[in-house]
């Protein structure tokens, strides 16, 4: 499988939905990991699920039908693989970084 890297955005929502998260969450939990240093904004947000459930990363876990129809979503065994292909890519990177500033 031969995927292109990941956005820094589309990276922190997979890692979001480890668990079952609605949007707000997503927003809180990506400005929490990174220390504050991405405060995703809604259409930001929105945009990238809707890439992600295109590409069959991510799926809609539940929504609640009252007014505000929250949604939340979860990965998929596919983003699973995604995820951890991107996570090593970024390892060899920091590896090649480090090696070539010694």
């Amino acid at each position: 499988m031969n995927t292109q890297p990941l956005t820094e955005s589309l990276y922190y929502i997979l890692l979001s939905v480890k668990v079952p998260n609605h949007g707000y969450g997503i927003m809180e939990n990506i400005k929490t990991m990174t220390n504050g240093r991405i405060n995703m904004g809604a259409g930001t947000l929105y945009g990238a699920i809707n890439i992600l459930l295109d590409k069959n990363y991510i799926k809609l876990y539940s929504e609640e039908k009252d007014s505000r129809r929250k949604k939340e979503y979860v990965i998929t065994e596919l983003g699973e693989l995604i995820l951890k292909k991107e996570i090593t890519r970024l390892e060899e990177l920091i590896k090649n970084g480090k090696e070539q500033l010694k």
